[in-house]
C-alpha cells in the first residue's frame, strides 16, 4: 500500500503526511529517525488529542495543564523533536537519559537505540510518569526505565557505570547538572534558558568546557523542582500582559500596572524586517549588553487594546522596578523597497519608561547596524567553579552549576 492509498484521516495517512513534512523541511535527516516516527503510533501518547492534532508536523500537544491554565506537561512538536534526536546523533545500544517525560519521545529514542540499549527517562511529576508508564507499555516500549523523581538528583542514581552517550531535556530549563553524567563523547541536548531566551543547544565536550551548538529558538514547559526558573514574573491588565525578568531589583507590580495603563513614549527607529527575514539574534544583542532585558508576553486570546509588541507570544523588553519598554512594529510608508516590511520601534511606560524606550531604540539601531549581519555568537559552557576567559564582546550568564559564555566574534 503506497502513501496516497492509505485512507484519508487514518493514523497511518496522518503520519506519514507528517513524516513527508518533516523530511521536506529537513528536521529528518537520517534514515534512523524517518524510521522511528514511522513505527512509533503518536496518536496512543496523546488520546485527548484530535488525530489532526497528534500529527500536525508543527504542534504541541497539551496533556496537563496547571490551576492557572498554563501547561505543565505537553508532547514536543515534532519539527522539535525530530531536530533534537538528530543532533543526539543516536546509535543502536546507545544508554540515553531523558529529562522531563511523557512517553512519546522516549519511544522514538528507544526505536533507534534498539533492544541492546537504554533508555531511562525521569519526570517529577507523577501524572506524567504514569501516564509514561502505561502507554510505552501498550505501545510496546516496556523496557523503557520509566523513573518518578527530580531529574536534578534522581538522575544520577540510574547511570550505567560508562556514562550515557546521550541526555535529551524535553523541559526548559535554567541550568545543566547533568554534564558529569555524559560518557566520553556523548551529547546533551538542552532546551537552556539565560535572560529569559530560550535556545536548544547540542554541548559537546571540549576538554574542561562544552560547546553549545546548533542553537535553535524554541520553547518549552518549565522545569519544576530544584532546577526551576529563577524568573521573576508580574501579570498585568487582569491578566492579558506578562513581564518576566530573570534577575535585577524586586518588580512592583501596582506601579507596573499603573504605567501600562498612563501615557507612553514612542520612538520608532527605522530599522525594519519582512520577508521571512530572521532577527532572533536582536534579542541576544540586547541580552548581551543590557541586564534589564526580559520578556513581555501577550495572551494570544486577550487584546486588552493598550499594546501592540512586535511578537505576540514573546517580545523583547527592559524592565525596571517601577517601568519598562518593549519592542513594536508597525508597517512603514509604502516608499520603493519597503512594502511587505515593518518597521522596529519601541513604547516606554512608567516613570523611566522615556529612558528605556531610548535605550532599547539604541540596541535595535546598534544590532542592526553592527551586528545584524554578522555570524551569530557562540555559546561554551563551563563549571560554575571553572574561570573562562571574558569575552571582548560578550556576557557570562552565572547558573548554579554552570556558567554560559555567549561570544561574539
Amino acid at each position: 500500500m503506497t502513501t496516497d492509498t492509505l485512507p484519508s484521516g487514518s493514523p497511518d495517512r496522518l503520519r506519514a503526511d507528517m513524516i513527508a513534512k518533516l523530511k521536506q523541511d529537513a528536521w529528518i535527516r537520517s534514515p534512523e529517525v524517518e524510521a522511528a516516527f514511522t513505527r512509533v503510533p503518536r496518536e496512543q501518547f496523546a488520546p485527548e488529542a484530535p488525530l489532526a492534532a497528534a500529527y500536525s508536523a508543527q504542534d504541541v500537544v497539551i496533556t496537563k495543564r496547571g490551576p492557572d491554565g498554563r501547561a505543565t506537561s505537553s508532547i514536543s512538536a515534532p519539527w522539535l523533536q525530530a531536530d533534537m534526536l538528530e543532533s543526539a546523533q543516536l546509535r543502536p545500544g546507545a544508554k540515553v537519559l531523558e529529562v522531563g517525560s511523557g512517553g512519546c519521545n522516549a519511544a522514538l529514542i528507544a526505536e533507534i537505540v534498539g533492544p541492546d540499549g537504554l533508555v531511562v527517562t525521569v519526570d517529577i511529576d507523577p501524572f506524567v510518569t504514569e501516564r509514561a508508564a502505561r502507554f510505552l507499555a501498550q505501545a510496546g516500549y516496556g523496557q523503557v526505565k520509566v523513573v518518578l523523581g527530580d531529574a536534578e538528583h534522581a538522575a544520577g542514581e540510574h547511570t550505567p557505570s560508562s556514562g550515557f552517550d546521550a541526555i535529551i531535556v524535553t523541559v526548559g530549563v535554567w541550568d545543566v547538572p547533568w554534564g558529569h553524567l555524559l560518557a566520553p563523547g556523548g551529547r546533551m541536548v538542552v532546551p537552556l534558558r539565560f535572560s529569559t531566551i530560550s535556545r536548544s543547544f547540542t554541548f559537546i565536550r571540549d576538554g574542561d568546557h562544552f560547546l553549545g551548538l546548533n542553537p535553535t529558538v524554541c520553547g518549552f514547559v518549565p522545569c519544576q523542582g530544584a532546577g526551576r526558573l529563577p524568573d521573576q514574573e508580574l501579570v498585568l491588565a487582569d491578566g492579558a500582559v506578562r513581564l518576566t525578568l530573570e534577575s535585577g531589583p524586586a518588580l512592583d507590580g501596582a506601579a507596573l500596572d499603573q504605567a501600562l495603563a498612563g501615557d507612553r513614549t514612542e520612538l520608532w527607529t527605522g530599522v525594519t524586517s519582512g520577508g521571512g527575514q530572521p532577527f532572533d539574534s536582536m534579542h541576544l544583542w540586547i541580552a548581551t549588553v543590557d541586564d534589564r532585558f526580559g520578556m513581555f508576553w501577550q495572551d494570544p486570546d486577550r487584546d486588552c487594546g493598550l499594546i501592540q509588541p512586535a511578537m505576540r507570544w514573546y517580545c523583547p523588553v527592559l524592565i525596571t522596578h517601577d517601568s519598562f519598554a518593549y519592542l513594536t512594529i508597525r508597517e512603514p510608508h509604502r516608499d520603493e523597497g519597503a512594502e511587505g516590511r515593518w518597521e522596529f520601534g519601541t513604547c516606554g511606560y512608567g516613570r523611566a519608561g522615556a529612558e528605556l524606550a531610548e535605550r532599547l531604540h539604541d540596541h535595535v539601531r546598534t544590532w542592526d547596524r553592527d551586528w545584524r549581519y554578522h555570524p551569530s555568537p557562540v555559546f561554551t559552557l563551563y563549571p560554575a567553579d571553572a574561570a573562562p576567559p571574558a569575552p571582548a564582546v560578550g556576557r557570562i550568564f552565572r547558573k548554579r552549576h554552570t556558567q554560559l559564555v555567549m561570544t561574539w566574534s
